[in-house]
C-alpha cells in the first residue's frame, strides 16, 4: 500500500475511534443522569410503600425500546438486553432504598 493510503487510513480510523470516545462519554454521563431519576424514584416508592418494581411499566419501556432501536437500526434484542440490565440495576437500587 502506498503511504498517502496508508495516512489517510490511519486519519479515518483516528477519526472514528475520537467520535466512539465522545459517544461514550455521552452514554456515561446519560446513564448517570437517568440513575439520578431513577434513585429519585426509588426514593419515592419506599416512601410511599410502593413495590420496586413495577412490571407494567418495564414491558412498556421494552416495547418503546425496541421501537426506538428499530428506527435508530439498531438491532432491538441488543437493546431490550441493554435495558432489561439497567431495569434490573434500577430494581436492585429501589430495593436499597426500602431496607
Amino acid at each position: 500500500m502506498d503511504p498517502d493510503t496508508i495516512a489517510r487510513a490511519a486519519k479515518l480510523l483516528h477519526d472514528h475511534r475520537d467520535s466512539i470516545d465522545r459517544l461514550d462519554a455521552i452514554l456515561v454521563f446519560t446513564l448517570a443522569e437517568r440513575f439520578k431519576h431513577t434513585q429519585a424514584v426509588g426514593v419515592l416508592k419506599a416512601q410511599h410503600d410502593l413495590p420496586p418494581s413495577d412490571p407494567a411499566r418495564e414491558e412498556q419501556q421494552i416495547a418503546r425500546l425496541q421501537d426506538l432501536a428499530l428506527q435508530a437500526d439498531l438491532d432491538p434484542e441488543f437493546a431490550t438486553k441493554f435495558l432489561n440490565f439497567v431495569i434490573q440495576e434500577v430494581i436492585q437500587h429501589h430495593k436499597q432504598h426500602q431496607t
